[in-house]
């Protein structure tokens, strides 16, 4: 989706890593819904760090929202701002931007979004990408409609304004079947929680419980299930590929109103983007990275005398490549907590210090040492230089890296800041190139195989039928990219 750019006071080195761009999370059912919806905001910020909004709905004051730049924390904890969202059904919206314009207007990027329909008015959380947004919004100007933002999320808004159906679940259903690409939706009306994921179900969604069972209990939707664990909510179940739930007076209706799709999971959900403490699929995200390890010492194995992991993403797969390999795992770089946004001015001096505001190494433990270094990814490979360089001065004798996942060579268009193709390291250079280039002394990315198993395939990735989308690791595309096809995007050539 159309975003603004990053905050100047995010750390430098985020610049070399994917970036999930949003999260969604809504409840119905419960006292004090905003504080339920800021918690689990909150336990969704690694999703979305740039900014967020919060929607109610309250018999007295009708619908209520805030939207704020920042974090959770900062924002959604004060008084001000909470005592101005009463009502016991709410949904909120983390987000992590990239372009567009920051300025006294980009704030109405900002979601939930807010429609008044002839019904009733509906807030909408969107996570994902629409891949036709553009020429839907350029159908849709042409046809009368008034944009309020750079959003592609604003369409669905408007086709279910063009909707000539008599209640906002259909309506929705008819603006969702117009859309191409990804999304997991949030939505609400007056007595409604509604949830969505599209027919691949690329994007997650969960649904949960809280408080007592029946018509007194309230309901959750959330992004993942760390989002639940924080407001003490049980796990139900996922929301479907391609199923819509609403959710009103304690009951939960399910549709299916698309057209029925084999499911394509976004895999790098499991590798870098959702929280470790989550279950994805019914698999405990930190069991797939740790076995991601020991898929990854059992394809590249290198004689070593440390494994250590780059805070914290690479943690997971580093304990497993040390338990497969038997080398020792050991905290070789360790990360600043403590690194914000107010850290200070971001100057060209500080600018240039780059990963060291973030991470420092255990020179102690590293000075003489082999050192296995395992990372997530490697996306421009300009953070696996500095990281590289810091090893060394520190006194390594070697150092390897290790990625726990293959090759990212193809920018992701369902809701992931990546990258334009050619600044992608792996989509220009071989594998040899890329170790030359960082200036290690072996390089080795997990093989697709490897991570299908790591992941629960046993017999790795079929070709003719993926489980998962892995567009950005094989060019893979499960749905066409029209926007960016249109704008010049040249897909894979077929095999």
């Amino acid at each position: 989706m159309p975003q603004f750019p990053r905050h100047p006071f995010d750390p430098p080195n985020d610049d070399d890593k994917l970036h999930e761009e949003c999260g969604i999370f809504g409840v119905i059912g419960v006292t004090d819904a905003a504080n339920f919806v800021a918690l689990g905001m909150h336990a969704l910020q690694h999703r979305g760090q740039e900014a967020g909004g919060i929607v109610t709905h309250d018999p007295l004051t009708g619908f209520n929202s805030a939207r704020r730049f920042g974090y959770v924390r900062d924002n959604f904890t004060k008084a001000d701002v909470m005592d101005t969202l009463p009502g016991s059904i709410g949904i909120g919206h983390v987000r992590y931007s990239t372009a567009g314009s920051k300025g006294a207007t980009a704030i109405r990027d900002v979601q939930p979004f807010f429609g008044e329909f002839s019904m009733g008015g509906c807030a909408i959380a969107h996570n994902g990408n629409l891949t036709n947004a553009t020429a839907l919004r350029r159908e849709l100007i042409e046809r009368g409609s008034i944009f309020q933002s750079s959003s592609d999320s604003e369409c669905i808004i408007h086709l279910m304004a063009r909707s000539i159906q008599k209640n906002i679940p259909e309506r929705m259903k008819d603006a969702l079947r117009r859309v191409e690409g990804a999304f997991s939706v949030v939505a609400m009306t007056r007595t409604k929680l509604i949830g969505v994921r599209d027919a691949l179900g690329v994007r997650p969604l969960v649904l949960g419980r809280v408080g007592p069972v029946g018509a007194n209990g309230g309901w959750v939707l959330s992004s993942e299930t760390c989002g639940l664990d924080i407001i003490g909510a049980e796990f139900v179940r996922e929301i479907e590929p391609g199923e819509m739930v609403v959710i009103e007076n304690g009951k939960i209706e399910s549709f299916h109103p698309f057209e029925r799709r084999a499911a394509r999971f976004c895999i790098f959900e499991h590798v870098y983007f959702s929280r470790p403490d989550s279950i994805l699929g019914g698999r405990s995200v930190y069991e797939t990275r740790r076995q991601i390890g020991v898929e990854l010492a059992k394809e590249a194995p290198v004689d070593a005398d440390l494994v250590c992991p780059v805070p914290d993403s690479g943690t997971p797969a580093a304990i497993g490549y040390s338990q497969q390999s038997g080398i020792p795992y050991a905290m070789g770089i360790i990360r600043n907590q403590y690194m914000g946004r107010t850290f200070i001015e971001p100057t060209e001096q500080i600018r240039n210090m780059g990963v060291r505001l973030k991470l420092n190494v255990n020179r102690a433990l590293i000075k003489g040492k082999r050192v296995i270094l395992v990372d997530d990814s490697v996306v421009r490979g300009t953070t696996s230089v500095k990281i590289r360089e810091m090893i060394l001065e520190a006194g390594a004798a070697e150092v390897h890296f290790r990625i726990a996942s293959p090759p990212t060579a193809w920018p992701c268009f369902y809701g992931v800041d990546t990258p334009e193709r050619g600044k992608l390291l792996a989509a220009t250079m071989t594998e040899e190139e890329m170790r030359a280039f960082i200036g290690v002394d072996s390089l080795k990315f997990i093989s697709l195989d490897g991570l299908y198993r790591a992941a629960g395939e046993a017999a790795g990735r079929d070709p003719k039928a993926p489980q998962y989308c892995d567009a950005c690791f094989s060019g893979d595309y499960p749905v066409s990219p029209a926007d960016m096809i249109e704008k010049g995007f040249a897909m894979k050539a077929a095999e």
